[in-house]
């Protein structure tokens, strides 16, 4: 069992930066995919990013490519979404996730645990 714990929204101007936080329990975050997804009112929920277990693989949304960036730290059981150049059409609730797979991917469905979502607001 996994929890994880968002943190790290807000408000913010277009342009702008966030970074969001992601704390899990349990001592096996390591052995989790990780992905951060997003979902905007009366649209389903979309992967933003998503990570391997060891860090050293990341995908992303081509909306968002060289715009964010997803890292995770094992040793503090944190994943985390910086995000640089915010539009407004980044405005949603962000969740992470965690997966038991070996591979991460971008359907919501493979993963396992979710966090509770973290609102983003990107004003114009």
């Amino acid at each position: 069992q996994v929890q994880l714990v968002e943190s790290g929204g807000g408000l913010v101007q277009a342009g702008g930066s966030l970074r969001l936080s992601c704390a899990a329990s349990g001592r096996t975050f390591s052995f989790y995919v990780m992905g951060w997804f997003r979902q905007a009112p009366g649209k389903e929920r979309d992967a933003v990013a998503v990570i391997d277990r060891g860090g050293g693989n990341t995908y992303y949304t081509d909306s968002v490519k060289g715009r964010f960036t997803i890292s995770r730290d094992n040793a503090k059981n944190t994943v985390y979404l910086q995000m640089n150049s915010l539009k407004p059409e980044d405005t949603a609730v962000y969740y992470c996730a965690a997966g038991r797979n070996y591979v991460p991917g971008f359907d919501p469905d493979e993963y396992d645990y979710w966090g509770q979502g973290t609102q983003v607001t990107v004003s114009s």
